[in-house]
């Protein structure tokens, strides 16, 4: 069976180590890129099976990447989990309403990251 491929859009490196390393450990196969555009371009090459966005992001910010990504029949199937440090009252509400899945705040809660990443492949394998 072939392993989970997780694509991680984030532009800061300790963000992509740890998601990285949370990720690989569960047995996940995980690609990185910094931008939107190049999350974009990565979703269309790869066809992963959840991309992770943080919305804070140069070039493209991730609420943009995720309205195109998800306006383009090939890639809208693919979930997406907002990884963010926008938490403020409507932070949610406007990432779920631009095409995010799920969301996700940081700093991370390691246990919260599993059981959420767990959640949003369920439904995908689930609906």
């Amino acid at each position: 069976m072939a392993k989970i491929r997780i694509l991680i859009v984030e532009d800061n490196e300790d963000n992509q180590d740890l998601m990285r390393f949370l990720l690989e450990r569960a047995g996940y196969e995980v690609s990185t890129v910094e931008n939107g555009l190049e999350g974009i371009e990565a979703a269309r090459r790869d066809n992963p099976d959840i991309i992770l966005m943080d919305l804070s992001l140069p070039e493209l910010d991730g609420w943009s990447a995720a309205r195109e990504i998800k306006a383009d029949p090939v890639l809208a199937k693919i979930p997406l989990i907002a990884v963010t440090a926008h938490t403020l009252a409507g932070d949610r509400r406007k990432a779920l309403e631009a095409g995010f899945d799920s969301y996700i705040s940081k700093p991370i809660n390691i246990h919260m990251f599993d059981v959420t990443v767990g959640k949003v492949l369920e439904q995908k394998q689930n609906p």
